[in-house]
């Protein structure tokens, strides 16, 4: 798995004017931290940080940051984005070893056609669009398929009952419905009593 390279820089101003004069100049404060690890306060480039995540892996990149020097291997974790442009405004970024294994979201994709429940006039609800799992940095998977082939009227599909590559693991309860079949409108309106009987 290659990584995305960032520079950052270790000298910008603390507070909010700081951080406002810093996003002007097309820079994004940010802080590292993880074991061994500050939390150090940092600055990055925007146009660099968007270059580093705008792989396959996204936000689930690994990054070789170089602050001034110091060096580490990083994902960034959380984003905060401005409430209006959507622009970020501030990025952690955790230390991680590529060796162990982190926690990490990834997209959940819908495959296949369930055929019973469309014949039925019944609809697939999917309900969950990201999952959480557990595994080293270079096998989080970009996305994970779900296939709803073998979806039947009033069942659902769990986490448990996903396909995960070996290494994989998911992070949280798995026994929460991802996806699931409902009746649908034109299903409702064949079951209703005709009005008068």
């Amino acid at each position: 798995m290659s990584h995305a390279t960032l520079i950052a820089s270790t000298s910008r101003d603390q507070g909010s004017r700081g951080s406002r004069r810093l996003r002007l100049a097309g820079s994004i404060p940010a802080v590292v931290y993880g074991e061994g690890v500050g939390p150090l306060t940092i600055a990055v480039d925007a146009k660099s940080f968007r270059t580093a995540v705008s792989g396959d892996q996204g936000l689930n990149s690994l990054i070789d940051l170089d602050a001034d020097g110091q060096k580490f291997i990083v994902m960034a974790r959380e984003i905060q984005r401005h409430p209006v442009r959507g622009t970020v405004s501030h990025i952690d970024f955790q230390v991680v070893d590529p060796n162990l294994p982190v926690v990490a979201e990834v997209p959940l994709h819908l495959v296949g056609d369930a055929v019973e429940v469309r014949h039925a006039d019944w609809e697939v609800d999917q309900q969950m669009f990201s999952l959480e799992i557990r595994t080293r940095p270079d096998q989080i998977p970009t996305h994970i398929d779900v296939d709803i082939s073998e979806l039947k009227v009033g069942g659902s599909i769990r986490v448990a009952d996903l396909e995960l590559a070996a290494g994989v693991e998911p992070a949280g309860d798995v026994h929460a419905t991802v996806v699931a079949s409902r009746q649908g409108r034109a299903a409702k309106t064949a079951g209703a009593p005709e009005a008068g009987s």
